[in-house]
């Protein structure tokens, strides 16, 4: 498997139909608003190919504290082949030592997709990742599978030493809120 580095001249159609397709809308940051993030933030944003074949992307915050794992997405006719597994083997060497957080669609959560949410979240139990029980709602405008109006809890895994409390997660967001935050989100 080779890797790339994504900046807004080398992001391509495939990235940004994965991306669209692979997040509920109400976490995803538009597309050209991630794009105007790759060049103003320090993203490690990378695509993963075998051979000439994409196979997925991600997207990790490198921070003095933790490596914030953003987003992570195998294209769906790919999954379940191993390139999960291998993709994420591969970011955890890569910032091997560090404490690696990741935010993820709450398991416990009653919603259409549970099934989904309880296998990432299985899949990053697997891979050595705890779940802190720390959890966020977020609401916007838009509309859902799991409410009348978009409810989305989020829960945070982490890897490595250390622990991760609501502080963190208001010290990340105050952080990212400096770049781009959208109006119609709040915090429930």
């Amino acid at each position: 498997m080779t890797e790339k580095r994504i900046t807004i001249a080398t992001a391509d159609e495939q990235i940004k139909q994965l991306y669209e397709t692979a997040f509920p809308e109400d976490e995803q940051i538009p597309w050209d608003d991630l794009m105007r993030l790759v060049g103003e933030m320090p993203l490690d944003f990378t695509a993963y190919y075998d051979g000439q074949d994409f196979i997925g992307f991600t997207v990790v915050y490198p921070r003095k504290s933790f490596n914030w794992f953003w987003y992570f997405a195998v294209r769906e006719k790919l999954r379940g082949k191993g390139y999960g597994q291998h993709i994420l083997t591969q970011l955890i060497e890569q910032y091997k030592g560090q404490p690696f957080v990741l935010d993820m669609e709450s398991p416990t959560q009653v919603c259409e997709n549970i099934d989904q949410r309880k296998h990432r979240h299985d899949f990053y139990l697997r891979n050595g990742f705890r779940d802190t029980n720390v959890y966020r709602t977020y609401r916007s405008a838009q509309r859902d599978a799991c409410q009348s109006k978009s409810d989305i809890t989020m829960t945070i895994m982490m890897m490595g030493e250390g622990t991760f409390t609501m502080q963190d997660w208001d010290d990340i967001i105050h952080e990212l809120q400096q770049f781009w935050w959208p109006d119609d989100i709040k915090e429930g």
